[in-house]
């Protein structure tokens, strides 16, 4: 199990040179008036473990503007982890993310899931399911890289293959000329071979997410749903073996240049998947269900992933639950700390009545007034 001991920001979002420590697993509660800067300590954590963060904002959005020019934002923290006490440091360069471990930069910032791997909640997150499909994607991939955390390095690769498949398609059609087919080939190959290994941790992680769903969070209050991968490769891959899938979108690839290179990306791969959510007692998409319940089922859906992967992997993510509790009836207010107590994970809630928490076990609370955090009274 990983947890942040301590967390030292120098000049992100509202915070110009602020320090928490002496953090441990188990509940941090993070209470103040909307906007005074505590869902930007959640976000400073989730820039811990790969990805844009919570917020998915460009790097350079995370600057305090209210620094001098030329001051770069930057995160320092240490963080327990099962190989021992490790720094880790991230900050933005050229208006390009870097990270480090112990001093060393990193080669791609997707090696942090081996050290740190979070998943959150924020109201941001309510239209989910009736947003795009690669912010469910997104959503699930997360979820897998806590499960396997090369995931990430898998995604990152496949990402800037297909960026360059794209880029040359684009160039050898404005010139006019035929694209170098040997490279194609061998990026094609990349991306099939790459794409397949995408699927099947994503298939993976599915089939044992949804084996335990139901008994996970029976008798909590919170809905069973029915999760499904379709439009992209997973579907196939439950249905036949890797290596022939594998051929099959290098063929395919192959055969669509033409049309790839007028429209941009690739016709077929992981990066076409979307996420289906059904709320499995009354068998209704998740889109079609009233707000409460989609909150519901999300947070189920979070909170029973955060279960099974304790129970795969003998450590939870660190999870990051901005706002969650406070619009919870009293059951589902009190199943979520039950699940979240008995997980023994690092777990960061935020609210503005800190009466909310009041009767959590061996809580941190912590008050947050503009770049303070201080302890609670």
């Amino acid at each position: 199990m990983s947890f942040v001991r301590s967390l030292q920001l120098h000049a992100f979002r509202n915070y110009r040179d602020t320090s928490v420590t002496d953090l441990k697993s188990g509940f941090v509660v993070l209470t103040g008036q909307n906007g005074v800067g505590k869902t930007n300590i959640l976000e400073a954590v989730s820039l811990l473990s790969p990805g844009r963060g919570l917020r998915s904002a460009k790097m350079v959005d995370l600057r305090n503007r209210a620094m001098p020019d030329g001051v770069p934002w930057s995160i320092a923290s240490v963080v327990d982890t099962p190989v021992g006490e490790i720094r880790i440091g991230t900050g933005c360069r050229e208006e390009r993310r870097i990270a480090r471990v112990n001093g060393v930069d990193l080669k791609a910032q997707a090696d942090l899931a081996e050290y740190v791997t979070c998943v959150w909640l924020t109201p941001q997150m309510d239209g989910l399911f009736l947003g795009a499909a690669s912010d469910r994607r997104r959503f699930f991939d997360r979820l897998v890289y806590a499960f396997d955390p090369a995931h990430a390095g898998r995604v990152t690769r496949y990402d800037s293959v297909m960026s360059q498949r794209s880029k040359l398609l684009k160039l050898a059609r404005e010139d006019g000329v035929a694209a170098d087919s040997v490279w194609l080939s061998s990026l094609e190959a990349t991306m099939a071979e790459t794409g397949v290994a995408i699927a099947a941790a994503r298939v993976q992680t599915l089939e044992s997410l949804c084996a335990h769903l139901g008994s996970i969070l029976k008798d909590s209050g919170f809905p069973v749903s029915h999760l499904a991968l379709t439009g992209g490769i997973e579907e196939a891959l439950q249905n036949a073996p890797a290596l022939e899938i594998e051929d099959h979108m290098r063929e395919r690839l192959s055969a669509s240049r033409s049309y790839d290179g007028v429209n941009g990306g690739a016709s077929i791969g992981p990066h076409r998947t979307d996420l289906n959510v059904t709320y499995a007692g009354r068998d209704m998409p998740a889109a079609q269900c009233s707000t409460g319940e989609q909150k519901a089922l999300l947070t189920g859906i979070v909170l029973a992933h955060a279960v099974r992967t304790a129970e795969v992997r003998d450590a939870a993510p660190i999870l990051l639950l901005d706002e969650v509790a406070a619009h919870l009836d009293e059951k589902r207010r009190s199943s979520l700390f039950g699940i979240l107590h008995n997980l023994k994970a690092q777990v960061f809630l935020t609210g503005t009545d800190h009466f909310v928490f009041a009767h959590l076990p061996q809580a941190r609370h912590l008050m947050v007034a503009s770049d303070i955090v201080r302890e609670a009274a």
